[in-house]
C-alpha cells in the first residue's frame, strides 16, 4: 500500500504576511491619528484608505496561503478598531472640534461626542463581528467598519480641500460622523461582495466599471470616494425602507 501525501504545512514565512499586512493597517491607523494632530488632516485622511487596502489584503493572503489563525483574526479586530474605529474620529475631531467652539460651549461639546459615539460605535460593531457567526458571508449586519471610516475620511479630505468652513459645515460633518456610527451598529443589511467574487462569473462588460470607477477617482478623489462610500452607507437604510414599503403596499392589493 502507498502511504497517502501528508498535507504540506505552511512555511513560518507565510504566517507573518498575512500579519505584516495587519501590522500596515495599524501602522497607517497610528499615522492617521498623528498626521491629524499635527494639522495634516489630508495625509491622515488618505491614511485611513491605505489601511483599507493592507486591511482587503491580509484576508485573502491568509486564505490564499492556508494561513489563518484565531490569532491572525484577533490581531486584525484590534487593528480596524485604530484604523477604522479611532482614527477617524480622531481626524473629524482634529478638522472641526476647534472651529465649532468658537460658537459656543454646547457647539464644542457635540463635537466631542460625535467624536466618541463613532468610535465607541466602531468597537461594539467590531465585537459584535467576532461574537455571531455569520450564516450569510453575501451580507454584514450593520455598515462595515471601514466603508464608515472612508466616509468619515472622504468628508473630512473634501471640506479640507475645497475649504467648507462655518457653523453648517462643521454640523454637518459632526452629522455625517455620527450617522456612520449609527450604521455601523445597525441591523441593515449591506452586500459584501465577497461571495459573488468568489463563486460566480463576471461578465466582461462589468470588468469594465472597475477601470471607469478608478478614472473618477483619479480626476477628484474626495468628492468620488465620498460619494461612492457615501452611497453605499445609505443602501442598507434605503432597502430597509423600499421593503418595508412594498410589504405594506401588497395586503392593499391582494
Amino acid at each position: 500500500m502507498t502511504e497517502e501525501p501528508k498535507p504540506r504545512t505552511p512555511r513560518r514565512g507565510a504566517f507573518l504576511l498575512p500579519n505584516l499586512l495587519t501590522t500596515g493597517c495599524l501602522f497607517s491607523g497610528f499615522y492617521a491619528v498623528v498626521a491629524a494632530i499635527d494639522g495634516n488632516l489630508i495625509q491622515g485622511a488618505m491614511a485611513i484608505f491605505l489601511a483599507m487596502v493592507f486591511d482587503g489584503l491580509d484576508g485573502r493572503v491568509a486564505r490564499m496561503t492556508g494561513t489563518e489563525s484565531l490569532f491572525g483574526k484577533e490581531y486584525d479586530s484590534l487593528a480596524d478598531m485604530v484604523a477604522f474605529g479611532l482614527a477617524p474620529a480622531i481626524v473629524c475631531y482634529q478638522w472641526g472640534v476647534d472651529r465649532i467652539a468658537e460658537y459656543g460651549l454646547a457647539w464644542g461639546r457635540l463635537g466631542w461626542v460625535a467624536a466618541f459615539f463613532y468610535t465607541a460605535a466602531g468597537a461594539l460593531r467590531l465585537a459584535r463581528f467576532n461574537a455571531r457567526t455569520v450564516a450569510d458571508k453575501r451580507y454584514f449586519e450593520g455598515l462595515p467598519s471601514p466603508s464608515a471610516a472612508a466616509v468619515v475620511a472622504a468628508f473630512v479630505w473634501l471640506a479640507t480641500k475645497y475649504g467648507l468652513e462655518g457653523l453648517p459645515a462643521l454640523v454637518l460633518g459632526f452629522l455625517v460622523t455620527a450617522t456612520a456610527g449609527a450604521l455601523m451598529v445597525s441591523r441593515h443589511s449591506y452586500a459584501s461582495f465577497k461571495h459573488r467574487a468568489t463563486s460566480e462569473r463576471v461578465r466582461y462588460s462589468r470588468l469594465l466599471l472597475i477601470p471607469l470607477v478608478f478614472s473618477l477617482i483619479a480626476i477628484n478623489p474626495p468628492v468620488a470616494l465620498f460619494l461612492l462610500f457615501g452611497s453605499y452607507a445609505a443602501s442598507g437604510p434605503l432597502v430597509w425602507s423600499w421593503r418595508r414599503l412594498t410589504r405594506r403596499r401588497r395586503p392593499r392589493e391582494e
